[in-house]
């Protein structure tokens, strides 16, 4: 079922499918990631093998989100039908994430940064190494926040914390992230793949259409408010991709300096 899919990796333990961001060192996303990602989730929901998807990064990091280069590659090259693209597959993302049926665990071995942030915070249950730090740095970057952080923060951590970490870009470490609600549990590596895989094999063996009902049950707010708000959020996101601010954020990280705004 998944032999066609070349920038994720897949294994299988049993009816536990794990999924690894592969791009290493920091495991950004490429198109082909992307793309794969944005019909990943509704393969599985027809996967009879699958019971338990684990989704987590290669080598020592979660994802580091956005490619930068493609980012400055489209705007000098004005690569707009890119980026149209891009964002119906980001909304295809968070509808395959939410409708997606089977408990989907994240295994955050890493930083975890932008989209990455967004896919790690997604999961049923996550799971954090203590001292790996996540943020969503869409506003680093001269862009709103609009593929999923904007909508999965607020509700997960209070719109109080939200906003200060989603206006700012700001980190915080595994630790803090589940001292706030934004994951379920950290722990040191050594922990890490006790947690994650006990929790997988245990909801495996677990009553499917029992588990299944109780997630879709859950999801079912957090799908109303992705209907309701994915519209508006990224076309806020999109606004901000053909800002002179976006642009200044790119060429700044390329260049290894500090941005300067103009606050357009």
């Amino acid at each position: 079922m998944y032999e066609s899919y070349t920038g994720l990796k897949f294994e299988r333990r049993g009816r536990i499918l794990v999924i690894s961001i592969d791009n290493p060192p920091t495991n950004p996303m490429t198109p082909a990631m992307h793309t794969e990602l944005s019909r990943v989730f509704t393969d599985i929901n027809r996967d009879a093998e699958t019971s338990v998807v684990v989704l987590t990064g290669a080598g020592d990091a979660f994802s580091s989100g956005g490619n930068i280069r493609n980012m400055v590659r489209r705007i000098e090259e004005n690569r707009v039908g890119e980026w149209y693209q891009g964002i119906e597959e980001a909304r295809q993302i968070l509808r395959g994430v939410l409708r997606l049926e089977k408990p989907l665990i994240t295994r955050i071995n890493g930083h975890a940064m932008g989209l990455g942030a967004t896919l790690a915070v997604a999961g049923d249950i996550s799971y954090m190494l203590e001292d790996a730090r996540i943020a969503d740095t869409h506003v680093r970057m001269g862009l709103v926040a609009g593929d999923g952080g904007a909508l999965l923060w607020p509700l997960l951590m209070g719109f109080t914390r939200a906003r200060r970490y989603l206006l700012t870009g700001d980190s915080l470490t595994g630790r803090e992230a589940a001292e706030l609600g934004l994951v379920t549990e950290s722990c040191t590596a050594a922990e890490l793949d006790g947690k994650v895989f006990g929790m997988a094999e245990r909801l495996a063996e677990g009553s499917a259409p029992a588990i299944s009902g109780t997630k879709i049950a859950i999801n079912a707010l957090l799908r109303a408010q992705l209907e309701m708000l994915i519209d508006t959020h990224l076309a806020l996101e999109t606004q901000t991709f053909f800002s002179p601010d976006h642009s200044e954020a790119a060429h700044a990280f390329m260049e290894k300096r500090k941005p300067k705004f103009g606050g357009k």
